[in-house]
């Protein structure tokens, strides 16, 4: 999985212009930034190939008991299933997204997906504003997962809950296949909360940040 993929020449530039735009009535600076995921999730891999193995077995089990079959001999049976399930399972776990991300656990993707929000705010320094007025929306790809991350200055005027509208609607956008567009939407509803909640444009506002999407594979 490859972030350019997600974003057409065209949604790239429609992102750059609705940050422009919604920067026009705030003094908030708004960093869009995409992975391709925030972990490989390489334990629920091997948690399908030791479920895949454990369900081989109890096949064999079932075939010998109700079928009084073995084909070939006994320790064949007894090798063989749980070599071929772990395989299978392994496999199917690495490469089935739904089925990856079912075994990793919901609660341990939304720790990884929120700690590399926090290492990406840091990595794209949303915090270097001259009144703390950064706001990150950073979309994981392969998770499906929004979070929004505000600085102090930020923060001080809207809580964490009140951006679930934006992020609710790129997360629509995602699963549509369309994150550029949704995107693109969510950050012009992100200026205008900035301007309703009184984090007004100053007079000698400068651009302080880049309004480009940051875009990184890990």
């Amino acid at each position: 999985m490859r972030v350019e993929r997600f974003f057409t020449a065209s949604d790239l530039q429609a992102i750059e212009a609705a940050v422009h735009e919604a920067e026009k009535g705030t003094s908030g600076e708004i960093v869009p930034c995409a992975v391709a995921h925030s972990d490989h999730y390489e334990a629920a891999a091997w948690k399908g190939a030791v479920l895949g193995a454990f369900a081989a077995v109890v096949a064999a089990a079932a075939a010998r008991y109700f079928g009084d079959f073995w084909g070939f001999p006994a320790l064949g049976w007894i090798v063989l299933p749980p070599l071929i399930g772990g395989a299978l399972g392994y496999a199917a776990a690495a490469m089935v997204r739904p089925l990856k991300l079912a075994l990793a656990g919901r609660a341990h993707v939304e720790h990884r997906v929120h700690q590399r929000a926090a290492e990406a705010f840091l990595e794209n320094e949303v915090f270097k504003t001259r009144e703390r007025t950064g706001v990150l929306i950073f979309l994981s790809l392969y998770e499906r997962r929004v979070v929004v991350l505000g600085d102090a200055g930020i923060n001080a005027h809207i809580a964490q809950h009140e951006w679930d509208a934006v992020v609710a609607g790129i997360v629509a956008g995602m699963r549509a296949g369309k994150p550029g567009q949704a995107l693109g939407a969510a950050i012009a509803r992100c200026g205008e909360l900035l301007e309703r909640r009184g984090i007004a444009i100053r007079a000698d506002d400068t651009d302080e940040l880049p309004d480009t999407l940051r875009m990184q594979e890990e």
